[in-house]
């Protein structure tokens, strides 16, 4: 398993695992400039193949996880909760004190990783995701690191 920079030429690849994967998939335009922004955005690797992806916002000290994703074939099998291990790890190594999240109220499993692995509910966002009729709910979480 390898955990790398994310380049314009993964964008493909990553494209078509947040099309998979989310109901509202980020742009290529928002990964581009995630990328131009020099957010830390990475890609989990295994065999040359992409298994997920996650981009992380530094600002003084605090991490703010903006995206997060693991391939649907590869889901259930602890690959979500290695990237997320994998972005703390860097989050602190660049001494940052606190990550936080948003993520759908609706998202039982990510949830689940999320308090797993240590994040706590810290707010709530009112009809802050687009869903089919409406808007959803998102739950802000963090965690010290």
């Amino acid at each position: 398993m390898i955990l790398r920079d994310m380049t314009e030429a993964d964008l493909d690849a990553v494209l078509k695992i947040e099309r998979e994967v989310h109901a509202h998939p980020w742009t290529l335009g928002n990964f581009s400039d995630a990328l131009r922004s020099q957010y830390q955005c990475k890609v989990l690797e295994l065999d040359k193949q992409i298994l997920g992806f996650a981009l992380l916002m530094l600002a003084v000290d605090e991490a703010e996880l903006l995206d997060i994703a693991v391939a649907a074939r590869f889901q259930h099998q602890g690959w979500g909760r290695t990237l997320l291990d994998e972005m703390m790890a860097l989050a602190r190594s660049r001494n940052m004190r606190r990550m936080v999240l948003e993520v759908r109220a609706s998202n039982a499993a990510a949830i689940a990783l999320y308090r797993k692995a240590g994040f706590a509910n810290i707010g709530l966002r009112r009809a802050y995701y687009p869903v089919l009729n409406g808007r959803e709910d998102a739950i802000l979480m963090g965690r010290e690191l």
